[in-house]
């Protein structure tokens, strides 16, 4: 058991140092955020169709099963649409980032609510630490807010569709359940952008567009583009998605996500170097990344405390 929850250590440490490259990649890729999704969902879904088993293990798949990925996966679209739109919004990756730490906060309300699991007063306090610790990050003007306010909507989708898939995964094939969801994501944009555009634009959603004028652009495609979609839909969605959920087999939705809160501090970092976003950064930044930081590293031994503690009160009132 402890070798089993090492390996989950191990692949939800990566896949969380993968989706640190996503915000980055995002603000790189031309495309506006429905756009950028769709095609991250379609080029990840493709990934996946060649992984051995992946196609075969939905045949165990119940009807009710798959409904509840699909609609598992309709959400998944949302946070990453939410997601790219505060990036676009605020011209920021840094701030996204941030913002996507509260799922932590998030996902100590939703857990207890959904898989009907006893509140734990721990996950709450580090929850505020997290909440804390992204209110010092923050220390920006009201220009942001809006993309704040995207930011916290996308947290929240990301918080319960942690949550949903902790409850539903059990001994389900991790593959085929990433390939259901990231398809019906994809499908749920499809319907909806036709309707958003009002028909209008959809030439936007196409590879091929006349309007990039670009020293990277060959026949309106955006190599540059190109390569970082394919790099996102397949390292930093297909293999990282699968990871994430192969680790929530054996770790707690709130486990999960407060790992995920590295993610911030991976991409700030990147953006720091690569965008030069730390020319807005100062000593609030440092100081909230740090308790966000803090907050990862010492939530394992305060649950091991706790349960400790539970089990004496429990041994003493026997």
């Amino acid at each position: 058991m402890k070798g089993t929850k090492s390996l989950a250590y191990l692949q939800i440490h990566t896949a969380v140092f993968l989706f640190g490259f996503t915000a980055i990649l995002g603000k790189l890729i031309v495309f506006e955020q429905l756009a950028l999704v769709w095609h991250r969902l379609w080029i990840s879904v493709l990934g996946l169709l060649f992984i051995p088993g992946v196609v075969k293990g939905l045949k165990s798949f119940s009807r009710k099963s798959i409904l509840r990925f699909t609609g598992i996966g309709v959400l998944v679209s949302i946070h990453w649409v939410t997601f790219y739109g505060c990036i676009k919004i605020a011209d920021s990756s840094s701030i996204a980032l941030a913002c996507l730490a509260t799922s932590t906060l998030f996902v100590s309300f939703l857990e207890p609510l959904i898989t009907k699991s006893k509140f734990q007063s721990v996950e709450v306090i580090l929850g505020v630490l997290v909440i804390i610790g992204l209110l010092m990050v923050l220390n920006v003007g009201s220009a942001y807010y809006t993309a704040i306010l995207v930011g916290l909507i996308s947290a929240f989708f990301a918080a319960l569709f942690s949550v949903l898939n902790k409850k539903y995964l059990a001994d389900h094939n991790t593959l085929s359940v990433s390939i259901i969801e990231l398809f019906s994501g994809w499908i749920f944009l499809s319907l909806i952008i036709p309707i958003y555009e009002g028909g209008k634009n959809l030439k936007q959603y196409s590879l091929f567009r006349n309007d990039l004028v670009s020293e990277h652009a060959v026949f309106g495609l955006h190599l540059h583009s190109l390569i970082y979609l394919l790099i996102l839909g397949l390292l930093c969605t297909s293999l990282a998605y699968a990871l994430s959920l192969t680790s929530l087999k054996v770790l707690s939705a709130f486990t999960t996500n407060l790992a995920i809160n590295i993610e911030p501090v991976y991409g700030i970092l990147m953006a720091a170097i690569i965008f030069h976003e730390n020319k807005d950064l100062n000593i609030w930044f440092y100081l909230g990344t740090g308790i966000i930081l803090l907050s990862v590293l010492i939530h394992p031994y305060l649950v091991r405390i706790t349960d400790k503690l539970v089990k004496a009160r429990i041994l003493r009132e026997s």
